[in-house]
This record gives C-alpha cells, sequence and structure tokens, in this order.
C-alpha cells in the first residue's frame, strides 16, 4: 500500500506543478513529498522529473512512467466508486436536510422506493427553509435551491430550476392581464417568504423588481395558496406548482420574463474524499430520478 500511495504523490505532484502544491492538496509538507518521490525513484532505479526550485519537469522514463500510473489510479478509483454505487453494504442511518416544500413534494413520496433497495439503511429526514450547518448538525447532506456562492462545501447539480410569473384566471379577469413588464406596478404582486426581490431574466437582460402587496408571509406554502387563491401575481418554482399549471387554476403571465437561471438544486455535502456509499447511492438516486429535464417541467408546465 505504501508503494500505491507514492505513486498517487508522483501524479500528484505531476498534475498540481510543484512539491509544495501537491503537498497542501494532500495535507503532506513538502519535505515528506520530496523523501516519498526519492523512495519511489530510489526503487525504481531511474529518475523521473529534474526538480528546481521554481518547478518541475519530467524526464522521458518520467513522463512514460506518468500515462500508466495515471491509467492505474483512473481504474482503482472507478473500481471504487463501482463498490460504492452498487455495494449492498450500505447501511446505518442517513441524515438528510432539505426544504420544507419540496421535501414534502418531490423527496417524500419517493423515498419508500429508496428505502426498499436499500433495506439495511434508514432516512432521518429534516425539512426546513433555512440553511443547515451540514457539519456541525451532524447531516450526511443537505438539498439546497439557490444560487450557490463558492464554499468549503461540495455541490452536486441534481436539476435546474425554472421559476416563472403566475396568477389565477379568477385574478387576471379582476385585475387584467399584464402585458408590459412596467404593468407589474399596478397589480398586486406577492412577495417572497423571505422578501427578497425578484430576479428576472428578460428580452433585456437581467432586472430586479422589489414585489409590492398586502400580504407578508414567513411561509413559502402561504405564498403559493394566496395565489392559487386568486390574491395576486407570484414568481413561482415549476416544481412548485405545475399541477395546478397543468389543469388552468394557474396561468404564466409575461412569459418573456422569468428567474435566474443560475439557481438550481444542488446535494450539498462535505467532502468528495471518502464519500460514504449511503450518502453517493442518495445521490444518485435523486440524480436519477430528476434528470436534467424533471418530471415537473413536462408539456403540461406550458413551456
Amino acid at each position: 500500500m505504501n508503494n500505491l500511495g507514492d505513486l498517487e504523490i508522483f501524479a500528484r505532484v505531476v498534475s498540481a506543478g510543484s512539491m509544495s502544491a501537491a503537498g497542501r492538496e494532500l495535507g503532506l509538507s513538502p519535505a515528506v513529498v520530496s523523501k516519498r518521490l526519492r523512495r519511489l525513484e530510489d526503487r525504481l532505479g531511474t529518475r523521473l522529473m529534474q526538480r528546481t526550485t521554481r518547478q518541475i519537469s519530467l524526464t522521458e522514463a518520467g513522463q512514460g512512467f506518468y500515462e500508466r500510473v495515471v491509467a492505474i489510479l483512473a481504474g482503482i478509483e472507478e473500481a471504487e466508486a463501482f463498490v460504492s454505487r452498487r455495494s449492498a453494504l450500505a447501511h446505518g442511518v442517513l441524515k438528510v436536510s432539505a426544504p420544507t416544500s419540496f421535501g414534502r413534494m418531490h423527496i417524500a413520496p419517493h423515498i419508500n422506493a429508496f428505502m426498499q433497495a436499500n433495506p439495511d439503511l434508514g432516512v432521518n429526514l429534516m425539512l426546513r427553509d433555512e440553511f443547515v450547518d451540514i457539519v456541525g448538525d451532524g447531516y450526511d447532506l443537505a438539498i439546497r435551491i439557490a444560487e450557490l456562492s463558492d464554499s468549503s462545501l461540495v455541490a452536486r447539480k441534481l436539476a435546474p430550476v425554472r421559476r416563472i410569473l403566475v396568477a389565477s384566471p379568477d385574478y387576471l379577469k379582476r385585475q387584467g392581464t399584464p402585458q408590459r413588464i412596467e404593468d407589474l406596478d399596478r397589480h398586486i404582486c406577492l412577495a417572497p417568504h423571505n422578501n427578497e426581490a425578484w430576479k428576472l431574466e428578460g428580452p433585456q437582460g437581467q432586472m430586479v423588481h422589489r414585489p409590492a402587496g398586502p400580504l407578508q408571509t414567513n411561509s413559502s406554502e402561504v405564498v403559493r395558496e394566496a395565489v392559487i387563491g386568486g390574491v395576486g401575481i407570484a414568481l413561482r418554482s415549476t416544481w412548485d406548482i405545475g399541477a395546478e399549471l397543468a389543469d388552468g387554476r394557474l396561468v404564466q403571465v409575461l412569459p418573456a420574463y422569468e428567474g435566474s437561471r443560475n439557481v438550481a438544486i444542488h446535494a450539498v455535502y462535505a467532502s468528495r474524499r471518502f464519500l460514504p456509499a449511503k450518502v453517493r447511492l442518495f445521490i444518485d438516486y435523486l440524480a436519477d430520478l430528476y434528470g436534467p429535464t424533471p418530471y415537473w417541467d413536462g408539456p403540461e408546465t406550458d413551456r
């Protein structure tokens, strides 16, 4: 196993371009990296790279050796991934955080199939709209619907999010249908539960509209019921109101304007390294379930 570790260090030095950079990635000091490289060269009886204070360059033997080592390491990684995805040994409890509405509508109905396929694995699904501290609160992963900023966490995109302006036919019959984006100023616009402005993309590019109306709430589901009930116009995700679009209880207004395309549904977890099989299985399950064109964005959403 030490020999295999030396191969990984060698490959990391080549890809990183220096021993210090490779050491940072591996959590080793440059002195340890240098010592392991010398040991590898001594065992092989040949020099693999030329070293200077600023850079390294492969010898002819080192280049050929590197190409073969990369193939070996890739094969090992593929074998480990195969076992992690398909092993029936996934067990214990998977602790997952998810937004309230999305978890109720698009995770909870599919939990039974996942648990049937993994009988030794329990699921602790916690629904809340605030971002949790994944590491501090002991979660294995979190589902987040957002435009994610840089962080120390690892994120995998599960599905795109399409957000559109909608209203009920009854509201539009009473108040009229807006024809231009400026017409929103004359309509009741339902603010989201977090009171954020609507970030829209339209013919003139990105724009921001701050909705104003008589209803204030800390619940996204209250906004959902209010727009269905005819209170006003709201910006909603199609995963949230797909059924209402399909049966005509809601219709899209100002179709040239939609929410930012940078928002997506992500699975977020602490580290890519040594990812537990139970986490990988659940993420793969959701990714396959939703796909690049989620089931809630079928023809019935009137794209």
